[in-house]
């Protein structure tokens, strides 16, 4: 990201994040404040950013993928699912102490999981998130090509140096 800011080159991002792992051995790894400091790479840089969603995207990780501060197009597959949690572990996590004291905790489990899945629509949470269009895989290449040729054209007018340099 930062080469890209660097020399004025506009990125295509093509994620599928599913999320930061949890737990001690993440936090040894240090994964999150790795995961953080590429999400403030893209939320400083400059250049115009498109992200095309692929499969999963939720919780912090999801939300370090784009910016809203400048040219920044979002087109998800039909494949994409994306939000704050996933429903598959996520559900649980989230009511966890309800599922746990249910009479029959699967089959409650499974209630939830069924009632968030009604409500997940694609077309629902690409509004919510701002994403542009849900696209045919088949129209990515020509849609990411007139993107390329429109993110130059804002790009021309913002040469010059930059007010940071490239990430050690």
């Amino acid at each position: 990201i930062d080469m890209c800011d660097t020399f004025h080159l506009p990125v295509i991002n093509f994620s599928d994040q599913p999320g930061f792992t949890i737990g001690k051995k993440s936090e040894e790894y240090g994964t999150i404040r790795k995961g953080v400091r590429a999400g403030f790479a893209i939320a400083q840089a400059t250049v115009p950013v498109a992200v095309l969603y692929l499969r999963k995207c939720f919780g912090v990780a999801g939300a370090a993928q784009r910016t809203a501060m400048r040219f920044s197009w979002q087109y998800a597959w039909p494949s994409a699912v994306w939000g704050n949690i996933p429903v598959e572990g996520g559900v649980y996590a989230a009511h966890r102490s309800e599922i746990e004291s249910a009479e029959d905790p699967e089959a409650y489990l499974n209630k939830l999981e069924e009632e968030y899945h009604a409500v997940g629509s694609p077309f629902r949470t690409a509004e919510a998130f701002g994403i542009e269009d849900i696209i045919d895989p088949r129209d990515t290449r020509p849609l990411l090509c007139e993107w390329i040729k429109m993110a130059y054209d804002v790009e021309k007018n913002n040469l010059g140096p930059k007010k940071r340099g490239m990430r050690c």
